[in-house]
């Protein structure tokens, strides 16, 4: 972002990484799948590169108000003196956050979802899906809370998949009724408390009785979830965990 505004550029979207999508290995996958995209529809966007910081989610979810204001008003102040106006991340944490959050601070912008962006670049026909046809797949998407629940975004990913054929289907829990991947509220960074299952493997069970190919996920600490669910389940051999994003730039042949 530094480097396009010093050549007086304003681009139209900050794409923005998160934590997990910066410095987890797994989700630096996802944000190269969703970069080979936006680069393949042309998008103009940047990214803060090391002026970003945590959005913050983690230490409010934690209870840590202080901590979540002092992140969220050092990122509004950078995000203003590059004007951005739209921001555009594969993290619903993030994507919650910076909707919902960051306004009562100053920091007003236009805020979606990576899947949102893709569907609409699809629709637009910026991204060509028409002659994929990956029936052989079978597909079942597990809802971010953040993003479904939180944020009544349940169509977005679908249509996704849809568009380049795969065979979707449902969870029994699924949309408004999804079931938690066991991280949210900071979750992620703890040990589970005591009870008859972790969460994120009664998850993955869930998962697995439709037999699917691939467990698609939009969020980065879903797919941690899910992934170590499988492995708990032993069945990393069949099924895989990936990304709506990675799908599609896979589909492209990116």
């Amino acid at each position: 972002m530094a480097d396009v505004f010093a050549q007086g550029k304003e681009p139209e979207y900050l794409f923005w990484v998160g934590s997990a999508g910066s410095f987890d290995d797994r989700a630096k996958k996802i944000t190269r799948a969703f970069v080979k995209l936006l680069n393949k529809a042309d998008v103009d966007f940047a990214v803060l590169g090391t002026e970003e910081s945590s959005s913050g989610d983690a230490a409010k979810r934690a209870g840590n108000e202080f901590l979540f204001q002092m992140q969220a008003m050092t990122n509004i102040e950078v995000m203003n003196m590059y004007n951005v106006k739209k921001i555009v991340t594969a993290c619903p944490h993030s994507y919650n956050t910076l909707k919902n959050e960051y306004p009562e601070l100053g920091g007003k912008y236009q805020v979606i979802h990576h899947t949102q962006l893709l569907a609409e670049l699809i629709k637009q026909g910026k991204l060509e899906v028409e002659n994929i046809q990956l029936n052989q797949k079978t597909i079942t998407f597990h809802d971010p809370c953040y993003l479904g629940r939180a944020n009544k975004e349940y169509q977005a990913p679908r249509t996704i998949l849809k568009s380049i054929g795969v065979n979707l289907i449902e969870m029994p829990r699924s949309k408004n009724n999804s079931f938690c991947c066991g991280a949210g509220g900071a979750q992620m960074f703890k040990e589970p408390e005591k009870g008859f299952m972790d969460v994120n493997v009664m998850r993955t069970k869930e998962a697995l009785t439709l037999q699917p190919d691939v467990i698609a996920t939009g969020c980065p600490f879903c797919n941690t979830m899910m992934t170590d669910g499988v492995k708990n389940e032993k069945q990393e051999e069949k099924v895989d965990v990936k990304d709506v994003a990675e799908i599609l730039a896979e589909a492209l042949k990116l």
